[in-house]
């Protein structure tokens, strides 16, 4: 997906000849607290709430002020990563999208990038959770799907998140079954740590300890 494909048509830009009070009600209005300034298909810059809270007169154009976010927009090419890594680094509630003259198309909210990562994660999807710590050399995605496909499910999505100074990481995965325990169970058997699980019909608070009794028995 690219920055275009997330654009929201509903929210216009702000332009240099309105009043603050304006602009502090259209922020309202679509709950950001960052909009574009536009002069017909010319990007100015992003306005920030911070710029207007603190004049004195809100009948003032905002084009007179000075803006603290110096020109944050992406292409509407540009991956949604590079979205989202703007986000983050300048703590946005949006983004201008400009096309490769640099004129300008429309933003992205942050509620857009909401619901893409709802999508993504299929959290609206039923289904169970498992979260596994492993080694960062055994990130084996593919094996990790042998495992859940062998209990006739599927992963419906999955992240990893890694550590500071650590060999470990978390993978979380996302399937399509609420009762989990044999998929956990298999994990289990190829000495996968499980640390967590959720949305699971079953009660694995126990599952290692049921594991290893049935290792036991097994092995008598």
């Amino acid at each position: 997906m690219v920055a275009i494909e997330l654009m929201a048509d509903a929210i216009p830009p702000v332009h240099t000849s309105d009043t603050i009070q304006k602009v502090l009600d259209r922020m309202v209005e679509f709950r950001l607290r960052h909009l574009p300034i536009v002069n017909e298909e010319q990007f100015l810059g992003l306005v920030a709430e911070d710029d207007l809270v603190g004049e004195s007169d809100y009948q003032t154009a905002i084009g007179a002020l000075a803006l603290s976010q110096v020109n944050p927009y992406v292409l509407e090419d540009q991956h949604i990563y590079d979205v989202i890594r703007m986000f983050y680094e300048r703590q946005l509630t949006a983004i201008p999208v400009l096309d490769a003259k640099r004129n300008y198309l429309g933003l992205i909210s942050v509620n857009a990038i909401t619901e893409y990562f709802a999508k993504i994660t299929a959290v609206a999807e039923p289904g169970g959770i498992i979260v596994l710590e492993i080694g960062n050399k055994n990130n084996s995605l593919a094996h990790m799907a042998q495992i859940v496909e062998s209990d006739n499910a599927q992963i419906l999505s999955s992240y990893v998140q890694t550590f500071p100074d650590s060999t470990k990481m978390e993978v979380t995965l996302k399937v399509n079954k609420q009762d989990i325990s044999a998929i956990i169970a298999t994990f289990l058997r190829y000495e996968y740590d499980v640390k967590a699980t959720f949305n699971n019909t079953d009660n694995n608070d126990n599952a290692k300890d049921r594991y290893d009794s049935l290792m036991n028995y097994l092995n008598l």
